[in-house]
Formats: C-alpha cells, sequence, structure tokens
C-alpha cells in the first residue's frame, strides 16, 4: 500500500481511537445506578452529607493547589484570545442555554431546564481542553493560561450566574451564598496560598491525589442522585426526556463549536490561537460542575442538575476527538506540502 492511500486509513484509525468511552464517566454513572438501586436514606443520609461537604472542600483545595498562576498571569499577555474563550464560556454559552431552557416543555423536559442553565455557566475543562489542543497542533501555551484563568474565574462567576438565572425560581439554596464561601472559594484560595509550599508535593504525587479528587466527586454524585432519588427524580424523567437531552447537548455543543471557529476567523486569529479558541471555548467541566451542584442546588435538585452535564461531558469528548484529528491531519498535510 502506497504512503497516500495509507495515509487516510490512519486518520480513520486515529480518530476512531480517540472516539471511546469516558471510563471516568462510567464509573459516575454507576454511582447514578447504586443510588438508584442502594440510596443514602434515614440516618445514612446526614452521614454522607457531611462526607460530601468534606469531599467538595478538598476538590477545591486541590484545584487551587493545582492551578499555576504564572500560567494565568503568562497568558493574559494574549489577551483578544482570552476574551473571546471567557466569552463564549461565560457568555454565549449561558444566553444559549437560557434559551434552551425557555423552549416548550415537548422540546426541553421541564425537570431539566434548570440543570441546562447550571451546564452552560460552568467553566470550561483543564485537562481535555489542552489534551485536544496538543492533539490538533494548536497554542498550547495559550490553551494551559485559558484553561486555567477559566477555572479560576469560575469559583467566582458560575455561582454568580446561577443564582441570577436560577435564584428566582427558587432553585438555588437560600443558603448558597455562605455555603460558596465556606466550600469552595475559602479551599480553592487555601490551594492557591499554599501552592508555594505544596507544589512539589502535589507534583510528585499526582497519581493518588488525583484518585482522592476522582473518588471524592464519585461520593458527591452518589449522595446527590440518592437524595434525587428518594425525592423521587425518575419519577420526574423518562427515557423519552434522556433521549431529548442527547439531542439538545448535541445541538448546544455544535452551535458553540460553530461560534467559536467562525469568530476566531472572522477576527483573524492564526490556526493555531483558532485551534485553541474552539477547544477552550467549547467545553464545560465536569469536575468543577460535580462538587459545584452539591453546593448550590439543594437536595434532590442537585441529582437532576448533573444530567445534562454528564449527558454534555461525553458528546463534547467524542466530537472534539474527531475535530482534534482533522486539525492534525490538515496540519501535517500543510508542513509536507511546504
Amino acid at each position: 500500500m502506497s504512503a497516500e492511500a495509507a495515509r487516510p486509513c490512519r486518520a480513520r484509525q486515529g480518530w476512531l481511537g480517540r472516539i471511546k468511552p469516558d471510563w471516568y464517566l462510567l464509573l459516575i454513572l454507576s454511582m447514578v445506578a447504586i443510588a438508584t438501586l442502594a440510596p443514602a436514606r434515614g440516618a445514612a443520609a446526614p452521614v454522607f452529607g457531611l462526607a460530601t461537604s468534606i469531599a467538595i472542600g478538598l476538590v477545591f483545595f486541590l484545584h487551587g493547589a493545582r492551578l499555576p498562576r504564572e500560567a494565568v498571569i503568562g497568558g493574559l499577555t494574549h489577551w483578544r484570545l482570552h476574551l473571546l474563550v471567557l466569552g463564549s464560556t461565560f457568555g454565549l454559552f449561558p444566553v444559549l442555554c437560557l434559551g434552551v431552557a425557555a423552549l416548550p416543555g415537548w422540546i426541553t423536559p421541564p425537570a431539566l431546564a434548570g440543570g441546562l442553565v447550571f451546564l452552560g455557566c460552568l467553566p470550561s475543562t483543564i485537562q481535555s481542553s489542552i489534551g485536544f489542543t496538543v492533539i490538533a497542533r494548536g497554542n498550547v501555551a495559550a490553551a494551559v493560561a485559558a484553561a486555567s484563568a477559566s477555572n479560576l474565574l469560575g469559583v467566582l462567576l458560575t455561582p454568580l450566574l446561577v443564582a441570577l438565572t436560577l435564584h428566582a425560581k427558587g432553585a438555588v439554596s437560600p443558603h448558597a451564598v455562605q455555603a460558596i464561601v465556606l466550600q469552595l472559594l475559602a479551599p480553592f484560595l487555601a490551594g492557591q496560598l499554599l501552592r508555594r509550599w505544596i507544589a512539589g508535593f502535589v507534583t510528585r504525587n499526582t497519581a493518588w491525589l488525583s484518585k482522592i479528587d476522582r473518588g471524592s466527586i464519585l461520593l458527591v454524585v452518589y449522595t446527590a442522585f440518592s437524595s434525587a432519588v428518594v425525592g423521587g427524580v425518575w419519577r420526574m424523567i423518562g427515557a423519552l426526556d434522556l433521549a431529548r437531552l442527547l439531542a439538545i447537548c448535541a445541538v448546544l455543543l455544535g452551535l458553540v463549536l460553530l461560534a467559536t471557529w467562525s469568530a476566531a476567523r472572522t477576527l483573524g486569529f492564526a490556526k493555531a490561537d483558532e485551534i485553541t479558541i474552539v477547544f477552550c471555548g467549547s467545553k464545560k467541566s465536569l469536575a468543577s460542575g460535580v462538587p459545584m451542584a452539591g453546593v448550590l442546588f439543594p437536595g434532590p435538585a442537585a441529582g437532576v442538575a448533573l444530567l445534562p452535564l454528564m449527558v454534555f461531558h461525553q458528546i463534547q469528548l467524542m466530537a472534539c476527538a474527531v475535530i482534534a484529528s482533522r486539525y492534525a491531519n490538515r496540519r501535517d498535510s500543510e508542513a509536507e506540502s511546504r
């Protein structure tokens, strides 16, 4: 087989190989299944609630300890790129999700409308945004800065946006402001302040700290869905609602990908910067969203609010794997033609 004939075959294997289930997401879904079959109720519920509060604080402490301030500060020099990414994450996304939530009930299930608005208010991912930018041969330094800045600002902006869009409907706990300070902001700032002394320890022990981080999120999901199951979530949401949610999330992602790509082209960004804008401006963070839902939404509402995020998360990984491979193949072809 010639090199020219082999290249399309390798390209197909490349993007097909990357369209894999997110195994951590499958673990999260297993927590939903366990909570459905054996929810924490009665005397066990307060115990799990306390453990969840501690776990949320730990997650945000580790977020603060991991985020390199140097990357955020250094990347701010590319301000046009960062404004576009942040504008998509905290501007375009919330507006689109508010619009979708306001659609008739036969399009958007009313029980999931609040979760869709919550999805729109979340920050971008860090790991997958940077990872796809690397695969696509984009501006990696700018991706690190943009994703880090998004998560840094998200600690403040996400609760504020959720409060502005959902508080009037009673979807946010009345004690959310106090909870945000105690469970999100304080641990995050503590991690940032202590980073000078613990950054080396965090870097050396990334593997097991990541397991603690992810295990904490699994606990939050189980507790949130236990409360939702006890509150009757599966009587409110059926298979048809989940099918409609899948279609809605796919359309949302497509609109944002098209908007970020078009804006980058229209504003004359270089190809490497365009790649960074597309991947950093179209993602929503599962790692930040799960603990935030546990703080911002009372009782059963937290489990329901997480459903759109979990569906969107898997769709964004699958779609961006294909897009990253196509970008990479195009960049390789351009390099060979020079």
